[in-house]
């Protein structure tokens, strides 16, 4: 039976081990994610889901437990594997877009094909040129971040999370700074790109609303997964 896209056997995390100000922040987490899924994950402030979002995403190592990425024990990875790992494998969409605001719509999206290569070529560009057709802004490749609605700053930064084909996205409130009818957008776009790519999204999110418009929720409490 092929492995799961995304394992985790027991993770747990501590900050400060050892020390007076010693923290749990993770306990035993069980886990699996297949290719396609489209899940929330929410939680009280508090509850862990920044923590699990940031080891699942390699940003983080866990104090205990293993995580398996493709199969791929990431607990045997050095920092250069995780972040090399990482590149070519996991996406990211954040609250705040966190576009460039020097760049235009078309350099944003070429930037991590840029930094994996070390030089822009045309491929790069046809690539993100593609993407930010995907999402409905082509008119506006050229445009500088700056001179673009927040609906569509995160429409190009989930051109950008996509332009490396990761096989999982992470968003973190991607809707949360947005009016109603750009969420509504940016939520659709995601699903689109879920069902034709077949790319697995973990979104973690407060509005229950969009939560059910998921596949499933997972609910994480006091560190723990209460439900999923």
């Amino acid at each position: 039976m092929a492995d799961h896209l995304l394992r985790l056997d027991t993770i747990s995390k501590v900050y400060n081990p050892g020390e007076p100000s010693q923290t749990e922040v993770l306990h035993g987490i069980d886990l699996t994610l297949d290719e396609g899924e489209f899940v929330a994950i929410m939680g009280p402030s508090g509850s862990g889901k920044s923590t699990l979002l940031n080891i699942i995403g390699l940003l983080d190592r866990p104090t205990g437990g293993k995580l398996f990425i493709g199969g791929q024990d990431t607990g045997l990875l050095d920092d250069a594997a995780l972040t090399r790992l990482r590149g070519k494998s996991i996406g990211f969409v954040f609250q705040y877009h966190h576009l460039i605001s020097a760049f235009t719509a078309l350099e944003n999206v070429m930037l991590p094909m840029v930094v994996d290569r070390g030089f822009p070529d045309a491929q790069c560009e046809m690539r993100a040129r593609h993407l930010i057709d995907r999402v409905g802004l082509g008119k506006v490749a050229g445009h500088l971040a700056t001179n673009m609605s927040g609906g569509q700053q995160q429409r190009i930064a989930l051109a950008r999370a996509l332009v490396m084909t990761p096989q999982i996205l992470l968003a973190d409130e991607p809707t949360g700074n947005l009016d109603t009818q750009s969420a509504d957008d940016v939520f659709a776009l995601m699903r689109e790109v879920n069902a034709k790519s077949r790319t697995c999204f973990i979104i973690v999110t407060h509005n229950m609303q969009m939560a059910e418009r998921c596949d499933r929720i997972i609910e994480v409490v006091d560190g723990q997964i209460r439900h999923a």
